[in-house]
C-alpha cells in the first residue's frame, strides 16, 4: 500500500512539474503601459525611453498611454485595476507613497506587483533666467524679505515636488504660495513664461528650458554635483542640509501569471542597461537607478515609511 502510495504521489509530483514548466506563450500582441503624468514631464520621458528599448527585447509594440489627473491618483488606480493579463502594467512613482495617507486614494504600494525600479532624480531649485538671485542663500533672503509673494510650482498637491517644496520651506524657515500642476512640464512652463517665480523639479525636466536659457538652477538637493551641469552647486555646498528624490517604477497589478512576470522583469532588466536607452537618460540627465523586483519591493516599504514621517514633519499629514 505504501508502494503504491509513493509511486501515486511521485506522478503527481512529475505532472505538477511539467505542468509548472510548461512556457507561457507571451506575448501574442502589443502591450500597453499607463503613465500616471502628462506628456514631456521626467516620467514620460523615462518612460518611453525604456518602453522603446524593451520593444527589441519582447518584439512587440508597447504603447505608453497618459492617463493623468488627481495628482497620479487617475493613472495609479488605472495600473493597480488593469487586466491581470500582462497586457497593462505601469510606471508607478513616488507619489504612490504619498497620495494614500492624505486619503486621496485607498490603496498602497501593497497592491502592486513590482518588476523594476528605473530611476531616482533629485530635486532642483530652478527659477527665471533673469531672476534676481543666483544662489539658494539669496533666494531664500528674498524670500524671507518677501513673505508669502514668491510661488514655487510642483507637480499636484503632496505629490513628490510638492513635499520637496514643502521641505524646502521648512529647512530654510521661509513663506512661499505652492502651485500645483498636473505634471512637472507645465510647471516648468509656467516658470519660462513668467507665470510663477521658481520650480522644485528634477534636473531632467527642466533640462531644455534651462538648454535655451530661459532659466537657471541655484541649487541640487544631491549629494554631488550633476556631471553634465557642473556649475550647479548642490544644496550641501551652499550651507543647507537638504537632500530630496523622487523615484520611478514598472509595476504589475496583483494577480498576473508569475511567468508573464518573469517575462517582463527579464526584458525590462535588458532594456535598463541598452546603450541607446542609456545614452538618452545620460542625454537628459535622469539618473538611472536600478533595483530587481525582490529589492523595488523592499524599497517601497521603506520608502512609504520615511515619506509618512516626513510628512507628518511638515504638517501635510496629521
Amino acid at each position: 500500500m505504501k508502494r503504491i502510495v509513493g509511486t501515486v504521489l511521485s506522478v503527481a509530483l512529475l505532472a505538477s512539474a511539467a505542468f509548472a514548466a510548461k512556457p507561457v506563450k507571451y506575448p501574442t500582441k502589443g502591450i500597453t503601459v499607463i503613465c500616471p503624468w502628462g506628456a514631456g514631464g521626467g516620467t514620460d520621458a523615462v518612460l518611453r525611453g525604456i518602453c522603446k528599448a524593451a520593444e527589441k527585447e519582447l518584439g512587440k509594440t508597447i504603447t505608453v498611454e497618459n492617463k493623468t489627473g488627481g495628482g497620479g491618483a487617475i493613472g495609479h488606480a488605472a495600473i493597480k485595476n488593469a487586466k491581470k493579463d500582462g497586457y497593462t502594467l505601469g510606471m508607478i512613482t513616488f507619489e504612490l507613497n504619498s497620495l494614500p495617507q492624505q486619503g486621496l486614494i485607498d490603496f498602497t504600494y501593497a497592491d502592486y506587483d513590482p518588476l523594476i525600479r528605473v530611476n531616482a532624480d533629485a530635486a532642483t531649485l530652478t527659477v527665471k533666467a533673469d531672476a534676481p538671485y543666483n544662489s539658494v542663500k539669496e533666494f531664500v533672503d528674498y524670500c524671507k524679505k518677501n513673505p508669502g509673494k514668491v510661488s514655487i510650482g510642483n507637480s499636484a498637491p503632496g505629490s513628490v515636488w510638492h513635499i520637496g517644496a514643502g521641505l524646502l520651506a521648512d529647512k530654510t524657515g521661509i513663506v512661499v504660495k505652492h502651485v500645483p500642476f498636473e505634471g512637472a512640464a507645465g510647471a516648468v512652463t509656467a516658470l519660462a513664461g513668467g507665470h510663477i517665480q521658481a520650480v522644485s523639479v528634477s534636473l531632467a525636466e527642466v533640462k531644455s528650458q534651462l538648454d535655451a536659457g530661459n532659466v537657471k538652477v541655484i541649487g541640487i538637493m544631491d549629494e554631488k554635483r550633476p556631471a553634465s551641469y557642473p556649475n550647479i552647486k548642490t544644496f550641501k555646498e551652499q550651507g543647507y542640509d537638504i537632500t530630496y528624490y523622487t523615484w520611478r517604477g514598472l509595476a504589475l497589478p496583483k494577480g498576473v501569471d508569475p511567468a508573464i512576470k518573469k517575462i517582463l522583469v527579464d526584458a525590462f532588466t535588458k532594456a535598463e542597461k541598452d546603450p541607446e536607452f542609456v545614452k538618452m537618460a545620460g542625454n537628459m540627465n535622469l539618473n538611472l537607478a536600478y533595483l530587481n523586483s525582490e529589492d523595488f519591493a523592499k524599497f517601497l516599504k521603506t520608502n512609504y515609511e520615511d515619506v509618512t514621517k516626513t510628512m507628518k514633519s511638515l504638517k501635510l499629514i496629521d
